[in-house]
């Protein structure tokens, strides 16, 4: 098959544009969608958990729109894309991000769209590191970079295979969001706005499971680490992967690190609480599990159960973070975190939340693991399909 290497610029209108120079501000339905670095996710999805909005006269000048790609410019995030979907509604890119227009009568949109999340992609991105520091990328570097392109009729099957798996990704997800939703709202009902509230016990964090912290062991010890032994979680694992679940992390520990560090063998259930460097991811363990010193993990007492920790914790975030400190980075220490006051409530109550929302968790853990497969699957075919290693029309989803 033949490819074609194509700069950026070649195939889009106009140069590379930077994202308005402005802060963000609490979300309104009657501003701006703003979306930033931290919106997007390693695979190009949004995450829009922590929506923001921007209240600028300029922001209009902002808005993406279709076929519009932007790139992130700077730290950690560095190389991460978002291709625009309409369904995501209006956005206005912010300063951090580069976007280029991406010209359809000279390649399928899309399919630019998967190869700023392939492996050659990444390999170019990684390129710009220094050590373990990510390389800052400009609009001029990201115009020049060079793009196999296959012919227009390999682009188009090849972005009909892969976007039929994102429909599916996106579908559950949506779902997975509206399930959250009625998460939040029994949550609610059942221990916020309940008339019981003022019967129940006052206590604290120490009181619904143990806080237990984590550990790093030697990094000057190969040997402590693997890629398949005892599951072990940075904060970095939950900053690229916003599940609500987690099995395992970018690297895994030996017996002999667990051994010779503080790190603590966690079971299935336990609620991870990022405590620094951020403050707040919060994810569900699948599996036995142990952490580093950047969490601050609730395992939780049987009759409290995790449906109950797991919401505690999301909606008493913001209390948890102005509790934080430190001079170099906000954090929330052990003795802090296990004296947050918290409302115990009466086990019946306990009881009848965990039934009714038990079976909603369990179907986000399905649903997330189909979207796992599924993600590995695009991963596999993606390098394959883009280079005709793989004849599209004998592919079948």
């Amino acid at each position: 098959m033949n490819i074609t290497k194509v700069k950026l610029s070649d195939i889009c209108i106009g140069k590379g544009n930077y994202g308005i120079p402005a802060s963000a501000v609490p979300f309104s339905e009657d501003l701006y969608t703003y979306l930033r670095i931290t919106d997007i996710n390693d695979d190009g999805t949004l995450n829009l958990a922590d929506k923001k909005s921007v209240n600028d006269p300029k922001a209009k000048n902002y808005i993406l729109k279709e076929n519009d790609i932007v790139f992130a410019r700077t730290g950690n995030s560095t190389g991460r894309s978002y291709f625009y979907d309409s369904r995501d509604g209006e956005l206005v890119y912010a300063g951090f991000l580069i976007k280029f227009s991406l010209d359809h009568q000279k390649v399928n949109p899309l399919f630019i769209k998967y190869y700023a999340i392939s492996e050659a992609y990444r390999g170019w991105i990684a390129s710009f590191n220094t050590g373990s520091t990510r390389g800052n990328i400009n609009a001029q570097t990201y115009a020049n970079m060079e793009i196999p392109l296959p012919p227009r009729s390999q682009q188009d099957l090849t972005v009909d295979i892969l976007s039929s798996l994102d429909s599916k990704i996106r579908w559950n997800t949506q779902i997975n969001h509206n399930l959250e939703e009625q998460i939040r709202v029994l949550f609610e009902d059942f221990f916020i706005n309940s008339q019981h509230c003022a019967n129940w016990k006052q206590g604290t964090i120490a009181d619904l499971g143990n806080v237990v912290g984590g550990s790093t062991p030697s990094k000057a010890k190969p040997e402590y680490y693997t890629s398949n032994g005892i599951a072990w979680i940075t904060p970095k694992d939950l900053s690229g992967n916003k599940s609500k679940f987690i099995s395992k992390g970018e690297s895994d520990i030996t017996p002999a690190g667990l051994r010779n560090s503080s790190a603590v063998i966690m079971p299935r259930g336990t609620v991870l609480f990022s405590s620094r460097a951020p403050i707040g991811y919060i994810a569900i363990a699948k599996n036995e599990i142990t952490t580093n010193q950047g969490f601050k993990s609730v395992v939780p007492h049987l009759h409290i159960g995790t449906a109950f920790v797991y919401c505690f914790l999301k909606h008493n975030l913001p209390k948890i973070e102005s509790m934080a400190s430190g001079s170099t980075f906000k954090e929330v220490s052990g003795s802090v975190m296990k004296a947050i006051p918290a409302v115990i409530p009466a086990k019946e109550a306990l009881m009848n939340f965990s039934t009714i929302t038990q079976p909603l968790f369990d179907q986000q853990e399905l649903l997330e693991s189909e979207n796992q497969r599924l993600t590995r699957l695009r991963d596999a075919l993606l390098p394959k399909l883009m280079s005709g290693e793989i004849d599209v029309s004998e592919v079948e989803i």
